[in-house]
């Protein structure tokens, strides 16, 4: 670290500094509590999905326990077969959402399969399509937490190291400038006295001589 000059420039500068990152702090905080609030939303996406896929689970297990026949050939009902993403900027992260989701079912003879088959790809396509939103929602929440992560060690360093230290350094400035006056004043005093006292012992001199 450079050496401090305690000169009223100096003191200027570093006053400056001081006003800027003041100013900065409040708009840095609160894209940081925007950020936390996103993150919050991410969170509850995700233990939405969970949610909505247990409560889908059970509903094919209620309502279609013939499904867990093993002679029944259920793999590859439905697949996903295409998934776009779009990016999103939220307080400046890049989020990912989902653009497009298409889904596509097995062909199945209509006379070699039963017929809760198509209630049960219905059900199918729904927990796939909850699948992707989990995986979106997950990276959103990863995202999330590296920004909130970045902005946090952004408003300590402004908090916590750059504000104090600098409100520090003026203190010294003005400690040291007012010790200098104060100096000053002092030996501007003896520099005084001293004037008077050779000023009168010059004029009692004058006074003795013939």
């Amino acid at each position: 670290m450079a050496r401090l000059s305690l000169t009223k420039a100096s003191l200027q500068h570093e006053g400056r500094r001081l006003a800027t990152f003041e100013r900065f702090l409040p708009s840095l905080d609160l894209k940081r509590r925007q950020l936390i609030a996103e993150r919050a939303k991410a969170r509850a996406a995700i233990a939405e999905t969970a949610a909505a896929h247990s409560a889908l689970r059970a509903r094919v297990a209620d309502a279609l326990p013939m499904a867990a026949d093993p002679r029944i050939e259920l793999d590859g009902l439905v697949r996903v077969a295409e998934v776009t993403l779009e990016t999103e900027t939220v307080v400046g992260a890049r989020l990912p959402v989902l653009a497009t989701l298409a889904l596509a079912r097995a062909p199945a003879a209509p006379l070699a399969t039963p017929a809760w088959i198509d209630t049960l790809a219905e059900l199918v396509a729904e927990a796939l399509r909850l699948a992707v939103a989990a995986e979106i929602a997950a990276e959103r929440l990863a995202r999330l937490e590296v920004a909130v992560r970045k902005i946090t060690q952004r408003v300590n360093l402004f908090d916590k190291v750059l504000i104090p230290e600098t409100r520090r350094r003026i203190a010294r400035i003005k400690i040291h400038l007012a010790d200098a006056e104060r100096a000053a004043v002092v030996r501007a005093k003896i520099a005084k006295r001293k004037r008077a006292r050779l000023a009168a012992a010059e004029s009692a001199a004058a006074g003795e001589a013939p």
